[in-house]
Order: structure tokens, then C-alpha cells, then sequence
């Protein structure tokens, strides 16, 4: 079934977003579907290879991909890093290729699709709840903990973008994580509540009015409604106020497409989201703490805050990748480079 819905869905996005031509990581070349550049396309002995799998997670089938090193022998004890990815993102994107990178790099990884997202199971569909996506990450940690060559005792993790948010909340209690990295860090519940760059304050009560009136009607068995997704013209994303919002629609309509991937999220998931915030209780972090943004990312105010805000680890480190944007971090090459090398010198240091 899950084979039959994934073909189906494909050639949905092949007609309705007009893919006529390759992308630049386009997911229909490659057969794990992974949309990013240098993507693995087989497994060979020898290299990095990927493992499709999939577990269960509060009575829901989770979809993941892990990443083995090159050499990988199952008897020996690897440092293992969980990977979450963005709002809207799915593990064949930016967290694949962070998985991938570093599975070069001699760590066992992990990228999972959230639940109620990308081809987890979860209904209905885009629901996106902070406690969610935070447990998510507890499941990913339990899964690979217990996997062959996983060393539990060396367990780190990444969070990208809106998974850095979420990677922070959960590194906050769940120990297991030896220390935490985030890219391009998102704090989903302060934009959802104030808007980006707090630019919709005078909304909020507003915004509060119409989630309560959408989960009202979704009780009642109506029409489940959704926010954040919208069919732009390229004039209309050239209009857009923020590199994000113009960069992320390339990123994730475009150039990285995948059919799994989108914008949208449950209008009700915002009674949830707008009493969240990335950085509430963040003291509660000890562990090896870095965060990595670009200099010239629209975003870079959350990951400043947030690392402001960590005062209970006397390990941490804000590093600063000049030049790039928040959604550059996913893609650009000398980018990614300056981040894989930096997140390696990390967990070389703390796992």
C-alpha cells in the first residue's frame, strides 16, 4: 500500500507543480528518492550506504531512513547523531544530506519523517503539534539506540531549522542525547504566535480566534482546515518579504522538491503552537551545545536568542557561516561544507 500511495503521489507532483524538467536534486532519479545533490543512489560495499526502515512510535508506523559509515560493521560501536528535520521538510531533504554527510564522517544517522508528515503514518495529515514533533525525536532516539553498531552511550543530535526548535525542547530532559547542534534553528511556536521577525503581533488574538474555530469545526467532523500552504506565482514569491519565505518556496517547490514535503500544517495545530516557544525551560540543557546560522539569515534572531537564553551548559557555542541565508545552509556547498566541518569537530569532541 505504501509503495502503491508513494507512486501515485509522485505522479501527482510531476503534473501538478509542471516538473517537466529535472530539478537541481530531482527525486525522480534517484531510487530512494532522495532530493538533495550527491545523494546516495545504490549501496555499496565499502561506502556509505542507506537503509530504509521503519518502527513504530506511539501505535503509528514511522518512516526513517538510517545512514551506515563506509566499512560499517554491525559488531563495532559507532557514535550515532539523530537528525530532525524542518517544518514542512521530509528526511529525503536538507536531513538526509546532513545524515549523509555525516555517515561520511563515521557516524551511524538517523532521519525520520514526523508523524503525521511526509510517509509516517498520522491522521489527519500535517498535523503539527510541538509534543509531536518533540516525541518524535524521543522515538528516533529509542529506534537507533537499539541498532546494530549504534553506540547508545555516544548519542548525539542535530536539529534543522524547525527541528532545531524542537531538538532544543527535547534535549532538555531526554539525557540520552550527549550533546545537541542546530542549523538554521526555527522557533516554531514564537513565529506561529508573533509572526516571522514578530512582524504579526497585532493579529494574534485573531490568529488564536480562527485555530479555536477550526478545531471546533474538526471536532464536529467538518472540514479539516490548513494553514501556511499556497499556490505562488514566481512574481508573487518575488514579492515576499523575507529571504526565507522567497528562498524557501525554491527550496521546497523547486529545486528540492518532494512530493511528500509541504508548507501546510493543520490550522488546528495552532492552539499548540502558539503556547510553545523553543526556549522555554532551555536552561534545563547542560550537554555540549552548538548552534550554527548564516550571517546574513533573516532568521539568525532566534538562534541569538536561544543561545542567550542556554545558561545551563557551560559548553556552548554560537558559530556564525558568513555569507549564507537561513535556507543556503540546506544547499549551497561551501555552506554545507562549513557546517559538516564544524558539526564534526563537535561531535568529535563530545561523543
Amino acid at each position: 500500500m505504501r509503495n502503491t500511495l508513494l507512486k501515485a503521489t509522485l505522479m501527482t507532483a510531476m503534473a501538478g507543480t509542471g516538473m517537466g524538467e529535472a530539478s537541481a536534486a530531482d527525486f525522480r532519479k534517484n531510487p530512494f528518492t532522495l532530493a538533495y545533490d550527491g545523494a546516495i543512489t545504490k549501496n555499496e560495499q565499502g561506502k556509505v550506504n542507506i537503509h530504509p526502515v521503519n518502527y513504530t512510535l506511539n501505535g503509528m508506523d514511522i518512516s526513517a531512513n538510517v545512514y551506515t559509515p563506509a566499512n560499517y560493521d554491525p559488531k563495532k560501536a559507532y557514535p550515532t547523531v539523530v537528525v530532525a528535520h524542518p517544518n514542512g521538510g521530509v528526511k529525503e531533504q536538507v536531513a538526509g544530506l546532513y545524515a549523509q554527510r555525516l555517515a561520511e564522517q563515521g557516524y551511524i544517522t538517523i532521519a525520520a519523517d514526523a508523524a503525521y508528515q511526509g510517509a509516517s503514518a498520522g491522521q489527519p495529515r500535517s498535523t503539527d503539534k510541538p509534543a509531536y514533533r518533540i516525541e518524535d525525536i524521543h522515538g528516533m532516539a529509542d529506534f537507533i539506540s537499539q541498532y546494530a553498531g549504534a553506540d547508545s552511550k555516544r548519542l548525539g543530535l542535530l536539529g534543522i531549522c524547525g527541528g532545531g526548535g524542537y531538538s532544543l525542547a527535547a534535549a532538555e530532559t531526554d539525557k540520552r542525547f550527549k550533546s545537541v547542534a542546530t542549523v538554521s534553528m526555527f522557533n516554531s511556536g514564537r513565529v506561529r504566535r508573533n509572526g516571522y521577525n514578530d512582524s504579526q503581533l497585532d493579529t494574534l488574538q485573531q490568529r488564536l480566534q480562527q485555530a479555536s474555530a477550526a478545531r471546533a469545526q474538526q471536532a464536529a467532523g467538518g472540514e479539516v482546515l490548513y494553514s501556511g500552504d499556497a499556490n505562488l506565482t514566481d512574481e508573487q514569491i518575488a514579492k515576499l518579504p523575507f529571504d526565507l519565505y522567497r528562498q524557501g518556496y525554491a527550496y521546497y517547490w523547486k529545486t528540492h522538491a518532494h512530493p511528500n514535503s509541504t508548507f501546510k500544517y493543520t490550522t488546528s495545530s495552532l492552539l499548540e503552537l502558539m503556547r510553545f516557544d523553543a526556549t522555554d525551560q532551555i536552561e534545563l540543557i547542560d550537554q555540549p551545545l552548538l548552534m550554527i546560522a548564516g550571517s546574513k539569515a533573516d532568521s539568525l534572531y532566534m538562534t541569538q536568542d536561544a543561545f542567550a537564553k542556554a545558561t545551563g551548559t557551560q559548553d556552548k557555542e554560537l558559530f556564525i557561516i558568513e555569507g549564507a541565508t537561513h535556507i543556503e545552509t540546506y544547499w549551497v556547498p561551501k555552506y554545507v561544507e562549513a557546517a559538516i566541518a564544524k558539526l564534526t569537530a563537535f561531535y568529535g569532541k563530545t561523543l
